[in-house]
């Protein structure tokens, strides 16, 4: 196993003036190229935990390793553009650090929206967006990406796509990616890891196992029975095949995932 590319040991935050400590001794760690996915309830924590991870907020104890010179992109969970403001795409992203108009080209089709550099950004949809903003977050060649509740507003078929790009963009760079989701079919799906939030780690491990744990369950309830559903599905499925190989039963997830998503929400 390589060295973690970043790792939190106890980590405690607490709210100025809150009595509870907003995450409680999390311990924590994310490999080179893996996809982890962190999952919890409204004010379980997430997005405490990324800021606390990008060294953004004070910790009251604990201790986070980077590993040295780690590269992070960052796609945050709002981003705030004064809609009145002319921006084009290309101009957003030499923000805030100048880039070529080959690196800018190059990231916009790594993340399927090539072409868009002379579009005005208050006239993209959401998702072209969510894309850009990734494209945006790949342009210094990050170890480490890290994407706070990146499909928002995004309907389900966008969703699915986003995803879907997500783990493309990970075949192709080898980046490692943690996000923060409450899409918890997809999310599922996409990730290597799951880290189940509230206040503290409940539970973590593969989908499968994060799926079938009573604290996953509890924490979702009705919600998590989908979940449990695409996996005991995809194990009488797959029994017969030794190995796994990455990709074995994704489609059949993507179907199956349609007959669950009136759940959702």
């Amino acid at each position: 196993m390589s060295a973690a590319l970043i790792e939190a040991r106890g980590l405690t935050v607490s709210h100025p003036g809150g009595d509870l400590p907003v995450l409680n001794h999390i311990d924590m760690h994310i490999n080179p190229a893996e996809i982890v996915t962190v999952v919890g309830p409204n004010g379980s924590g997430k997005s405490t935990l990324v800021r606390a991870l990008l060294g953004q907020i004070a910790l009251d104890a604990g201790r986070i390793q980077r590993l040295a010179g780690l590269r992070i992109g960052y796609v945050p969970q709002r981003v705030h553009i004064e809609r009145a403001m002319p921006m084009t795409v290309r101009r957003f992203l030499s923000l805030p650090k100048r880039v070529s108009d080959a690196d800018a080209a190059a990231a916009l089709e790594r993340t399927g929206v090539e072409g868009l550099q002379a579009r005005q950004i208050v006239s993209l949809s959401g998702g072209q967006f969510q894309r850009v903003l990734l494209a945006r977050a790949l342009l210094n060649d990050p170890q480490l990406l890290v994407l706070d509740e990146p499909t928002q507003g995004l309907d389900q078929p966008g969703i699915v796509a986003f995803y879907k790009l997500i783990e493309e963009v990970r075949a192709q760079t080898g980046v490692a990616i943690l996000m923060v989701s409450h899409d918890l079919l997809v999310v599922m799906r996409a990730s290597d890891r799951v880290i189940c939030l509230n206040g503290h780690v409940c539970c973590e491990g593969t989908p499968q196992a994060v799926s079938a744990a009573p604290a996953y369950r509890a924490l979702f309830g009705a919600e998590s029975q989908g979940t449990l559903a695409l996996y005991r599905h995809h194990h009488d499925h797959d029994h017969d095949h030794v190995a796994h190989d990455a990709h074995s039963g994704h489609d059949h997830a993507h179907d199956h995932h349609h007959h669950h998503h009136h759940q959702q929400g």
